[in-house]
C-alpha cells in the first residue's frame, strides 16, 4: 500500500482547493484572534495542515487552528507576554506532549471523556470566542486580556461605535449566517464575506484594518526556557496537547461517520504532534483537526492524505502571493467570521434536547461550561471528569448495593431456593454480581449489617463471580467479618477463587475462620448451615456449634 494513496487523485485535489479557500479567512481571524497576527495563523494551517495530513491517522481530516486551540493559545501569548521564544516553546513541548501520547497509545483513554464535558468546555469557547469578538465589531479593542475584560469592553463598545466598523461587521454577520447554500458551493460565505468586507472597506475609510502583514517564508525561532516562566509553559504545553487531542479524535469520528472508515488513534496523535511541533518551531499558531474544514473536504471528494496536504499547498501559495491584500481586512470583518465560528461550536443540538435528558449530565455541562468562560480550561475539564467518574461511580455502586442481597426467588437452583425456604431467614445469602468498585465497598458493611437482622444466625457470601479484590473491598470483608464475631453470628465465604483468597489471607482479613468455613459453591455452604441449625433446636448457634 503507498504511503500515500492515489486511487482518488481528482477527489483529492479537488478537496484540497476547496478546503483552502475555505481555510483562508478562518486562518487569517484566527491567528490576529491569537495575538500572534494573520499570517501567524495562515502559517499554522499550512504547517499543522500539511504535518498532519503526512503522518496522521485520518485520511481525510484536515487540520489548522481552530477556535479551541486559538483561545488558549491566545491566553499562553498574553501570559507570556508575547515573548516569542517562551511562547512557541509551549507550542513545540504540546507537540512533543501529542507524540508521546501516540506512541504510548493514550488515543483510547482521551476519548473517554464524557460527553457532557466536552459539550461544556466546546460550548464554553464558542462563547469564549464570541465575548472576545463583540468589542471588535464595533470598532474597538477589548481592554485587557482574558474574557472578563472582554465581556466589560463590550458596554462601552456598543455605547461609542465606529459606525463604518459596525456597519461592515453587521454585513460581514449577515452573509455568514444567511449565504445561500447554491452559492456556498461555489465561494463559501467567509471568503464571500471576507472580499466584500474588505473591498467596502477600501472604499468607505475609517474602520481599524489589519495593516502590515508580512509576506514571504516564516523566521526560525528557537525555543527557549526562563525559570520564572518553565511552569506557565509547561502548563499551557499539557493544556494545549490535551486540548488539540480531544478536539481532533472528535473530528476524526466525524470523519469516519461521513466516509464510513476507521481512524487510527494514535497515528492521528502523532501526526497532530508533529505538525504542532514543526509550526512552534517557525513561529505558527498551533493547530487541531477542524471538523468544518474536514466536512467540506470531504463533501468536496477528498478522501486521502494528498487532500489535506493539498490544502496547505494552496494556503502557501497565497501566503507567498496574496499577504499585501491582505492587510486591508478590517478587524470587524474577522470579528463577524469568527462570531460565526463561536456560534457553530457551541452545542445547540444537546442544549435544545437537554431538559428531556438527565439532569446531571445537563448540571455537569453547565458547570464546565461556566469554569471554561471564568476560570480555564483545564481546570474546567479536570473537575468535569472527575465529577463525571463520581456520578459513574455513585451511580455503579448504589446498583451493586441493591443487588446484593439474593433472596428465595431471585435463587434460579430449586434445591438452593427450598433449603433457603425451610431455613426461613435464618441465613442470609449475600451474592457479589461482579467486581466490587470502591463506592460499593465503602457502604458494604453497613448494608450487610442492616440485612442480617437479628433473626439470621449464619451469614454466606458468595465471591463466586468476584475476580479479584482490591484494598477497599478487601477492608469492606474485613468489617463483615469483624461484624459477624462481634454478633456471634456463623460466617461462610463461598467459591472464592485463588487470587480472592490469597488477598483475604495475606492481608489476614478471616484469620478467625477455619478452614471448613470455605466452600467451593453455594449448595453445599446452605447444606451445612441447615444442618447446624438443625442441631441447635433453639435457634440460637453457640460459639462451639458454628464458630464466627
Amino acid at each position: 500500500m503507498k504511503f500515500i494513496p492515489t486511487s482518488n487523485l481528482r477527489g483529492d485535489v479537488m478537496g484540497g482547493l476547496t478546503t483552502g479557500i475555505v481555510a483562508l479567512p478562518l486562518a487569517l481571524a484566527f491567528g490576529e484572534a491569537s495575538g500572534a497576527g494573520p499570517i501567524a495563523g495562515l502559517y499554522g494551517a499550512i504547517i499543522v495542515g500539511f504535518f498532519a495530513a503526512l503522518f496522521g491517522g485520518t485520511g481525510s481530516n484536515v487540520s489548522g487552528p481552530t477556535g479551541p486551540m486559538v483561545v488558549v493559545f491566545a491566553g499562553v501569548f498574553a501570559t507570556l507576554a508575547g515573548d516569542p521564544a517562551l511562547v512557541f516553546a509551549a507550542v513545540v513541548l504540546a507537540g512533543i506532549i501529542q507524540i508521546l501520547f501516540g506512541i504510548f497509545k493514550f488515543g483510547q483513554f482521551i476519548r473517554l471523556v464524557p460527553y457532557p464535558v466536552v459539550s461544556g468546555f466546546m460550548s464554553g469557547i464558542g462563547v469564549i470566542i464570541i465575548a472576545l469578538q463583540m468589542a471588535r465589531l464595533f470598532g474597538h479593542e477589548p481592554e485587557g486580556s482574558g474574557t472578563i475584560p472582554a465581556i466589560a469592553s463590550i458596554p462601552g463598545a456598543v455605547m461609542d461605535p465606529n459606525l463604518v466598523a459596525l456597519g461592515i461587521g453587521v454585513l460581514t454577520l449577515a452573509i455568514v449566517f444567511f449565504w445561500p447554500k447554491n452559492l456556498g458551493k461555489w465561494i463559501p460565505a467567509p471568503l464571500a464575506a471576507l472580499a466584500i468586507a474588505t473591498g467596502l472597506s477600501v472604499m468607505f475609510s475609517g474602520a481599524p484594518i489589519l495593516g502590515d502583514v508580512p509576506t514571504g517564508l516564516p523566521s526560525f525561532i528557537m525555543p527557549a526556557f526562563s525559570q520564572d516562566s518553565l511552569f506557565v509553559v509547561f502548563e499551557a504545553a499539557i493544556l494545549l496537547a490535551l486540548l488539540g487531542a480531544i478536539d481532533s479524535l472528535l473530528t476524526s469520528l466525524v470523519a469516519d461517520n461521513m466516509t464510513r472508515t476507521r481512524h487510527d488513534s494514535n497515528k492521528e496523535l502523532v501526526g497532530q504532534g508533529i505538525g504542532n511541533a514543526v509550526a512552534g518551531l517557525f513561529g505558527a499558531v498551533p493547530g487541531a483537526g477542524a471538523t468544518m474544514r474536514t466536512v467540506v473536504n470531504i463533501r468536496s471528494g477528498g478522501q486521502f492524505k494528498l487532500s489535506g496536504m493539498m490544502h496547505s499547498i494552496v494556503l502557501l501559495a497565497i501566503a507567498l502571493v496574496l499577504a499585501p491584500v491582505a492587510s486591508l481586512i478590517p478587524h470587524a470583518a474577522l470579528a463577524g467570521i469568527l462570531i460565526k465560528v463561536g456560534y457553530d461550536i457551541i452545542d445547540w443540538t444537546y442544549l435544545k434536547r437537554a431538559h428531556k435528558g438527565p439532569r446531571w449530565d445537563l448540571a455537569l455541562m453547565a458547570v464546565v461550561l461556566g469554569l471554561t468562560v471564568f476560570v480555564d480550561l483545564i481546570t474546567a475539564v479536570a473537575v468535569g471528569v472527575v465529577l463525571a467518574a463520581l456520578a459513574f461511580i455513585k451511580q455503579l455502586s448504589e446498583q451493586q448495593i441493591k443487588n446484593l442481597q439474593v433472596i428465595d426467588r431471585e435463587v434460579v437452583d430449586p434445591q438452593e431456593r427450598e433449603l433457603l425456604t425451610q431455613l426461613g431467614g435464618r441465613v442470609s445469602l449475600f451474592d457479589f454480581g461482579g467486581p466490587l468498585s470502591f463506592g460499593a465497598a465503602a457502604d458494604l458493611g453497613h448494608h450487610v449489617r442492616e440485612k442480617a437482622d437479628g433473626s439470621t444466625r449464619i451469614l454466606i457470601m458468595d465471591f463466586t463471580r468476584v475476580p479479584f479484590l482490591d484494598l477497599s473491598a478487601a477492608k469492606a470483608v474485613e468489617t463483615i467479618v469483624e461484624d459477624a464475631t462481634h454478633a456471634g453470628k456463623g460466617l461462610f465465604f463461598v467459591g472464592a477463587s485463588k487470587e480472592v483468597r490469597s488477598v483475604i489471607d495475606g492481608l489476614a482479613i478471616a484469620t478467625a475462620m477455619s478452614d471448613d468455613h470455605w466452600f467451593d459453591n453455594r449448595k453445599v455452604a446452605l447444606k451445612e448451615a441447615a444442618n447446624l441449625i438443625e442441631k441447635d433446636q433453639t435457634d440460637t448457634l453457640s460459639g462451639a456449634a458454628v464458630p464466627a
